[in-house]
């Protein structure tokens, strides 16, 4: 393995990181010092000086029209109207949805939290604007066919007749509006209120908090760090 891919597997430093620390000579393999590309195999003894280092965390709740990446000439981005520099988004809220983003310059979490295996839990609470039969939860919860994708287990519950929340441990893009679609209704209203132990609470549209202390340290317990 990598040298750098080791430090990060290790929650150490992401691999950009890890190479700028390697040509600082702050890594060492057996008491040698490693070199960009230095490999490490099973029992070698990998010592580093990194500095420590203060990440930023951030919960903040997305508007409707906000895009999270990459926005064109005519959009307004999260880094437009959140005031924050030197973060960045993890994960997507298309435009038309809102609620709950982690801004971050930590980029150790963005496969532990993002990655295709991570299954780590974020919620939605949902309007549909037709009204939802009772068979509904059951079928979103066992699993929907969008386009040849079947979609993982998830939880439903139902908060009237066209509002339910649902619990996914994975990320495909538009994967709600797609799965509702796939049974002929259409949402309304797509807010995201939780990210693992995150929570949106009474965090209003265009607001942020620092993410900090106990729920900080659930958080990146959740993820392994």
């Amino acid at each position: 393995m990598r040298i750098n891919k080791y430090l990060a597997d290790q929650g150490l430093c992401t691999r950009r990181e890890a190479d700028r620390y390697i040509a600082q000579g702050l890594v060492y393999i057996n008491g040698k010092r490693a070199e960009l590309g230095s490999q490490v195999a099973e029992g070698d003894k990998v010592e580093t000086r990194l500095p420590q280092r203060q990440y930023r965390y951030y919960a903040y709740n997305k508007p409707k029209g906000i895009v999270t990446h990459s926005p064109t000439e005519n959009q307004k981005g999260i880094q437009d109207i959140a005031g924050l520099s030197g973060v960045s988004p993890m994960g997507r809220l298309d435009k038309e949805s809102h609620g709950l983003i982690i801004l971050t310059d930590d980029g150790r979490i963005t496969e532990k939290l993002l990655g295709p295996e991570a299954n780590r839990e974020k919620e939605y609470v949902v309007m549909t604007k037709e009204h939802l039969p009772p068979s509904f939860k059951a079928r979103m919860e066992k699993g929907v066919d969008i386009e040849g994708y079947m979609t993982k287990p998830a939880k439903v519950k139902m908060l009237g007749d066209s509002k339910f929340s649902i619990i996914l441990t994975e990320g495909k893009k538009h994967q709600i509006r797609r799965m509702v679609a796939a049974w002929g209704y259409t949402v309304a209203d797509l807010k995201r209120v939780r990210v693992m132990n995150i929570r949106l609470d009474t965090l209003q549209a265009g607001q942020w908090r620092n993410i900090q202390g106990q729920e900080l340290k659930e958080f990146l317990k959740g993820l392994g760090l």
